[in-house]
């Protein structure tokens, strides 16, 4: 009963949500496009002519606004374990991005080209268990890092979800090392009582 009373306060809320009502008039496809959109005219990251690396893209939100921002010149790599619809510009690379198979594929669309951009709004899957999954989103966030830093060019940005709690720190420390600038931004679209964050490093360093 108490599951059913807690789902039915989540629908409620779900849609009352300005972002939800607004996604919905404008045919995005989540309420997430708000938060790439916040901070991209803020920073400026996306542009037309630029190839962008996006992990986590399904159901296809910020896939939608990164192609109208493109104004069809570029090219995305978007990469998610679900399947999701079509996008012109869009390479779409079905199954998990650290995967040695999808990383390859992702090489093979990129050509021998570098990534001007990279975006993450993955999150793992939480357990509610504090430490637990504090442990399981720096593992991700490293792991997207580290694609970063195989597949980004001198100078080109990242823009990722990660969570606040053990290891978050010393996380924004490592960054630190491998872009010139890494600033801690929480969008007005993600909810204020999720400890869910996003960092943004801008001109990645090749030593």
């Amino acid at each position: 009963m108490a599951r059913l009373s807690s789902s039915k306060k989540w629908l409620k809320a779900h849609k009352n949500d300005l972002f939800v009502k607004q996604s919905k008039l404008e045919g995005y496809k989540s309420r997430a496009v708000y938060k790439l959109k916040e901070i991209d005219e803020k920073a400026k990251l996306i542009k037309p002519g630029m190839t962008i690396l996006e992990l986590g893209a399904a159901p296809g939100g910020w896939t939608q606004y990164i192609t109208e921002k493109l104004n069809g010149e570029g090219q995305v790599i978007a990469v998610d374990c679900l399947k999701m619809d079509s996008f012109p510009l869009v390479t779409f690379i079905q199954g998990d991005f650290t995967d040695p198979d999808v990383q390859t594929n992702i090489e093979k669309s990129l050509a021998g080209k570098k990534c001007d951009l990279l975006l993450s709004d993955m999150a793992p899957n939480l357990s509610g268990v504090k430490m637990m999954d504090s442990l399981k989103s720096i593992a991700l966030a490293e792991a997207v890092l580290e694609i970063g830093l195989s597949y980004l060019k001198q100078n080109a940005n990242l823009f990722m979800k990660i969570f606040h709690g053990t290891g978050f720190d010393e996380f924004v420390l490592a960054m630190r090392k491998e872009f010139k600038t890494v600033s801690i931004r929480k969008p007005k679209a993600s909810k204020t009582q999720s400890r869910e964050t996003y960092l943004l490093a801008l001109e990645r360093i090749i030593y």
